[in-house]
């Protein structure tokens, strides 16, 4: 006994001279330090857990991102809008000391269908075409928000009829009401501004289950939720910018418990049944693992054992949409004196869809221009100079040479980010969502999957973020 317990200590010893000490060991192990992640281990530190936050970039929050103005303000590069129903964040706001303020909506939205320039009151959401058109639009939101009725937000693979809707592109689904071009291009539009990638790489069940799920346990979900500023998820922004709210979550953790520039490498069982989390710089041991990621991101991680067949078809067949954010900083918000939202949707522009990003109390002006799917795409091997062209064009299109007078220009390339790879958030082509959604919650083992797409309400939202990382915290504390 005594030989062996030198034996031990020798041991031991050795792995200290060497640099080998065995990992530290903690209760859970996060893997993402985004709105999911953070909330998430907020909610298990609470209860009395042991908790680490394995985070690849050098700062919290994900597709939360603010940046500082030259002229002391601050613009959003990431999520920037929250809304009605949207209960989990704004709940975060609250106990955070956050203000909201109302997105400016006052006056006359834009909309350029080729050559031709509509101006329409911002009480309406579509911009008026021909009786045809009007109709039919009318009769497809109609449709979808009658369809996503009937789907169950935390099972929609379930639904009676999911083999069929699954098999069926969005774009095949609209277009079989919607015939004229200009309605067609407007609902286009609306696909990419909410989804950023175009109606033929959606299943319809993807597309409906999303739908569904713009809404809360009293409220159902609708499409015109999606697109609407009053009432809608466009209608409120935070004083100070969305970026408080993963700074403020983290501070409130203790950044000592986030390890930055630490991307997860692999996460193995052990005989024990914990879980060795490598990191590129720091490994831990946890009995449970919550991964806060988008599927496609967390397949790039090695598991062992593998995770089921039918997660790993997930995280290899869910792709993520193409974005990026054009934000012109201006003296004054000068559209506004000539009755403009600043709201205006492209057909044809470099940029898709406008809004007004001006301060709460407009100090300075600011129009932030969405490039999203295929624009995005065509941008990839531009210079921030050449995107700075293309989308000011735009603008002095839009709201005269004014509109030239920029003060300073943020942009921003989500599809240049190693760790997001564009945004916002995974998507689900035909013949994915019914034979593989499941996966997006059901954990393997003691490994939970989280992450704004794992989220029955608001998925692809800073709300479903919230909401997927209180979950998968809520399955562990069970014993789940």
């Amino acid at each position: 006994m005594l030989c062996t317990c030198k034996l031990l200590v020798h041991f031991l010893f050795l792995q200290l001279s060497l640099g080998t000490r065995p990992p530290p060991t903690v209760d859970v192990a996060v893997v993402g330090a985004g709105l999911t992640g953070l909330s998430a281990a907020r909610k298990l530190l609470d209860a009395g857990k042991t908790v680490t936050i394995f985070e690849a970039r050098d700062r919290v929050g994900g597709r939360v991102l603010n940046r500082k103005l030259k002229n002391g303000g601050v613009t959003e590069l990431g999520a920037a809008f929250v809304g009605p129903t949207q209960d989990n964040v704004l709940a975060l706001a609250s106990e955070l000391g956050l203000r909201t303020f109302k997105e400016y909506n006052s006056g006359t939205n834009l909309a350029y269908f080729g050559d031709r320039r509509i101006e329409f009151p911002s009480t309406s959401t579509i911009p008026p075409l021909d009786e045809v058109t009007m109709n039919e639009i009318g009769t497809l939101i109609f449709e979808l928000d009658k369809l996503a009725a009937t789907i169950d937000v935390a099972n929609p693979w379930d639904h009676p009829n999911a083999t069929t809707l699954d098999s069926v592109t969005l774009r095949d689904a609209a277009h079989s009401i919607v015939t004229t071009r200009d309605g067609r291009d407007v609902f286009e539009l609306a696909v990419e501004t909410i989804w950023s990638t175009e109606s033929d790489q959606l299943s319809y069940l993807y597309a409906l289950a999303y739908i569904a799920g713009a809404g809360n346990e009293t409220s159902l979900g609708t499409f015109e939720r999606l697109i609407s500023v009053d009432g809608g998820g466009q209608e409120s922004r935070i004083e100070g910018g969305t970026g408080l709210l993963p700074n403020g979550l983290a501070d409130e953790i203790g950044r000592e418990k986030i390890l930055f520039s630490n991307p997860v490498q692999s996460i193995t069982r052990q005989t024990s049944g914990k879980y060795l989390v490598q990191g590129s710089r720091k490994s831990f041991t946890a009995s449970r693992v919550i991964v806060a990621m988008s599927p496609p991101l967390a397949g790039r991680i090695a598991y062992s054992p593998p995770v089921s067949a039918k997660r790993a078809q997930l995280m290899r067949r869910m792709f993520i949409g193409s974005i990026g954010k054009a934000n012109a900083i201006y003296k004054t918000p000068f559209w506004r004196d000539a009755g403009f939202t600043g709201q205006v949707i492209d057909t044809v522009g470099t940029v898709r869809a406008n809004y007004d990003d001006s301060d709460e109390v407009a100090s300075y002006g600011a129009i932030l221009g969405f490039i999203q799917a295929d624009q995005m795409k065509a941008l990839d091997n531009a210079t921030e100079d050449e995107i700075q062209d293309l989308v000011g064009r735009d603008y002095v299109r839009y709201f005269g040479q004014q509109a030239a007078d920029v003060e300073e220009w943020a942009i921003f390339r989500w599809d240049k980010e190693e760790y997001s790879g564009g945004g916002p958030t995974a998507l689900a082509g035909t013949g994915t969502f019914q034979r593989y959604g499941a996966a997006l919650k059901r954990a393997d083992g003691g490994i939970h999957w989280a992450g704004t797409e794992a989220s029955d309400y608001w998925p692809g939202y800073m709300n479903g973020a919230i909401r997927s990382g209180e979950r998968a915290a809520d399955e562990i504390l069970r014993g789940g």
